[in-house]
């Protein structure tokens, strides 16, 4: 077990995750004029669980992966809805801060004890 695991629990796990998804949300997002793009985003859930369970994270992301499938089909074959993928970056967004929050709250309580405080 490594010694963010143990460190930072499934909090550091969920943290590259999140920055991943944010990269892919942010790729749709500029390729929302491209004709052809298929908008693709991350299963979560899926992912943190296989990332937990042992797997890479980087393996997890690629298991967990998806096409968006459209409310409204687009002439030229683009699959990204702006609204949804604005939406889905600020939620994602949030919830990044929020783990980051977490862990550095937690590096903080560690430094602490180190100090003997």
């Amino acid at each position: 077990m490594a010694i963010s695991s143990t460190l930072f629990g499934i909090q550091g796990d969920a943290l590259v995750l999140r920055n991943q998804r944010m990269a892919m949300l942010a790729s749709n997002i500029a390729n929302a004029a491209t004709p052809n793009y298929k908008a693709r985003d991350i299963d979560f859930n899926k992912a943190l669980g296989e990332a937990t369970s042992g797997n890479e994270t980087e393996e997890a992301v690629t298991d967990a992966m998806g096409y968006r499938v459209p409310i409204d089909k687009s002439i030229d074959g683009n699959t990204v809805e702006l609204p949804t993928e604005q939406a889905q970056f600020a939620e994602n967004g949030l919830k990044y801060r929020s783990t980051l929050t977490f862990i550095q709250d937690r590096m903080s309580d560690v430094m602490s004890s180190l100090k003997g405080e």
